[in-house]
Order: C-alpha cells, then sequence, then structure tokens
C-alpha cells in the first residue's frame, strides 16, 4: 500500500494541564500572597465561599485554577490532566502501579474527575470534559 492511499490516523490530543487548585488555611492571606507574587486576580466564585476562582491572565493555553479550604494538614496542590476518558484513564492508573482515591465523579454542566496517585504517592486529578457543556 502507498503513502498516499493509507489512512491518517486521528493523533489524541496532548494530556495537558487544565486546572489546580492551591489548597490554603486562610483564603485572603493566600489571596495576598498569590496576587503579589504572580499578579493573578482571585475572586470567590458565587455560592461557594470556600472555593475561589483564580485567573492567572495567561493565554488560553494557561490553565486557571482555584483557592480552596484545606481539607486536612496533608492536602496537596492537586493539577488536572485532561484526558479523553475518565474511567479509562482511572483503570489505565491502576494497571501501572497507582490508586484511585476517588471515582468518576460528574462535576454538573462541565465534565468528569477522579483523584488519583501515582506510583510515588502524588497525588493529581484526571479531568474529562462534557463536549455537551461546550
Amino acid at each position: 500500500m502507498s503513502a498516499a492511499t493509507k489512512t491518517k490516523k486521528k493523533s489524541k490530543p496532548a494530556a495537558s494541564l487544565v486546572w489546580f487548585e492551591i489548597p490554603a488555611e486562610n483564603l485572603e492571606r493566600a489571596k495576598s500572597f498569590y496576587s503579589g507574587m504572580f499578579g493573578w486576580k482571585i475572586q470567590p466564585i458565587p455560592g461557594m465561599n470556600d472555593y475561589w476562582h483564580i485567573d492567572t491572565g495567561g493565554h488560553d493555553a494557561s490553565p486557571d485554577g482555584a483557592l480552596m479550604a484545606r481539607m486536612c494538614p496533608e492536602h496537596p496542590i492537586t493539577n488536572y490532566i485532561i484526558v479523553e476518558s475518565v474511567a479509562r484513564a482511572s483503570a489505565k492508573v491502576e494497571k501501572l502501579g497507582g490508586k484511585v482515591h476517588k471515582p468518576k465523579t460528574a462535576v454538573p454542566h462541565m465534565g468528569y474527575l477522579a483523584i488519583v496517585q501515582d506510583t510515588e504517592n502524588n497525588t493529581f486529578a484526571l479531568w474529562e470534559r462534557n463536549e455537551k457543556a461546550k
């Protein structure tokens, strides 16, 4: 078969960072620090007293994030990585020796997330966009 007759394989989008969450004991103090350090605009999200939007001010490829109330002393910064399917990616995490701490969970009108752990005890989140929410 010649190269001209071969069908091109659809390339998958890169698994990239799309959101992050920074836990804080004092949201105002953390807002002051990150606004002063990086110039980020940080505002409470209406109806969510302990979860504030971080606008990093970057172009569309730059992820935004959130300041949130710390849930426990060990609560780390969480990075969200976009995947095609949270269910398939969670299964792959386990196959590679990681763990799933919070299975696929819906975020109404936005998508799905799962919290997972790698083989080095680092946690991160998998994110699947809800295509209907676009």
